[in-house]
């Protein structure tokens, strides 16, 4: 599902005052020593003079934009991939799309954190977060399943959009056409459709989808119908991904006049904080702990998972906590700017160091999550681990809505 959010109620309560007296994220685990006195901007790392909120603003909107530059990088070498598999398909090819699939993962995730605000990924009607990154997706919707996988002697459906052939050809623009069409598990497009189309079902208990690479020889030694189709499909879907976040990081050019990023920077920065919060919050508590995590708990059904196919699931978990870490620091790969924690610390020390205990206990508790997740779920064992990160994140989620308070904004996470 594109965005399976709780309803959020946001009003600013109080203006936020223009510049704050902060020290800078070099008290954080981990951070860089501190620079020397002389020149030192005050910003940053080892920084001790004035941060202000639109120093975070802005130091928010070049993080997002190197997120998703990466994020397109990783994705052309996913392309690339699945370019030589499908030229010369193999166990081995296979394996490496696969493998590109994976490394790909975490720089999405960790953008995540920039969601939930109305912003260029998901802003009402244009913004392409569903055909990006929706789930849970029925995966009869795009290729043969077992009719039911408790019984495969049942034999399988042979539909889907590959295995429905109305002369119609795959394309960009026809699987474009079809995401969540007639339904909003109907996902034709994005990350889930492409692992689908890698792995296959997961039908092991131990292990993630095997699909036969076969799958995509056509002629002899071809596997299971429209093989040509099917290419087609994979090919299409993983050009379209990188279209759409290259749609997604255009807007955020920083330098650029017009931009989405160029607005947020010189527009309202009370309204901008409250944005960059209301993401946190939303990811940490309605998406992250409830959405991805709670109802597969609650339900032991591997469906509710977010990486079902590939059992990567986990990998998916760590990385949007750390995105949620890396706004609240200000940091993202070589930045490390000012931050919410600027902000925090010199209005309330305690709050600030108790939400990076929050974060840093977050990533250690989903880290105690034993692999797969499909198996933690229903493990007796393993689910008091994954019932301690549900509430661990809900925990940070408080501190987050107290992190809005303490700035002087309001938000309300239902």
């Amino acid at each position: 599902m594109k965005i399976r959010l709780t309803s959020i109620g946001l009003a600013v309560a109080l203006t936020l005052g223009t510049a704050i007296a902060a020290c800078s994220s070099d008290d954080s685990p981990g951070a860089p020593p501190a620079g020397n006195d002389a020149g030192d901007s005050g910003k940053g790392d080892g920084g001790t003079g004035a941060v202000t909120a639109a120093d975070v603003v802005k130091n928010y909107a070049t993080i997002v934009h190197e997120n998703y530059e990466d994020s397109i990088a990783q994705a052309k070498k996913l392309q690339t991939a699945v370019d030589a598999f499908l030229a010369a398909p193999s166990q081995a090819t296979l394996d490496d799309a696969r493998k590109a699939w994976t490394q790909a993962r975490p720089s999405y995730g960790q953008s995540e954190a920039f969601r939930f605000y109305g912003g260029p990924i998901d802003a009402d009607n244009t913004g392409p977060e569903g055909a990006i990154n929706g789930w849970p997706l029925d995966e009869a919707y795009i290729d043969y399943v077992l009719k039911d996988p408790a019984h495969p002697e049942q034999g399988e459906l042979k539909g889907g959009i590959i295995n429905t052939n109305t002369g119609e050809a795959i394309t960009k623009e026809s699987i474009a056409a079809k995401n969540e069409q007639g339904g909003e598990k109907n996902l034709s497009t994005g990350w889930h459709a492409i692992e689908f189309l890698l792995w296959g079902q997961d039908l092991s208990t131990t292990g993630p989808g095997n699909r036969p690479y076969t799958d995509y020889v056509t002629g002899t030694g071809g596997t299971h119908d429209n093989q040509q189709r099917r290419r087609d499909y994979l090919k299409a879907a993983v050009d379209l991904l990188v279209d759409d976040l290259e749609s997604v990081e255009v807007q955020w050019h920083t330098d650029t006049a017009d931009t989405y990023a160029s607005k947020f920077i010189a527009g309202d920065t009370n309204a901008a904080l409250t944005s960059i919060i209301k993401g946190l919050g939303s990811l940490s508590g309605a998406e992250l702990s409830k959405e991805r995590m709670n109802n597969a708990y609650e339900t032991k059904d591997q469906e509710e998972e977010h990486s079902c196919f590939s059992d990567t699931t986990l990998q998916d978990l760590t990385a949007n906590a750390k995105g949620i870490e890396n706004v609240y620091l200000g940091r993202y790969g070589n930045i490390d700017g000012a931050g919410l924690d600027d902000l925090v610390k010199a209005k309330d020390a305690a709050l600030d160091a108790k939400v990076k205990q929050q974060l840093a206990a977050s990533l250690d508790a989903i880290a105690a999550i034993p692999a797969p997740f499909d198996q933690a779920i229903t493990n007796d064992a393993a689910r008091p681990k994954v019932k301690a990160a549900i509430d661990s994140l809900g925990e940070l989620t408080k501190s987050i809505v107290k992190v809005a308070t303490t700035l002087g904004l309001t938000i309300n996470i239902e």
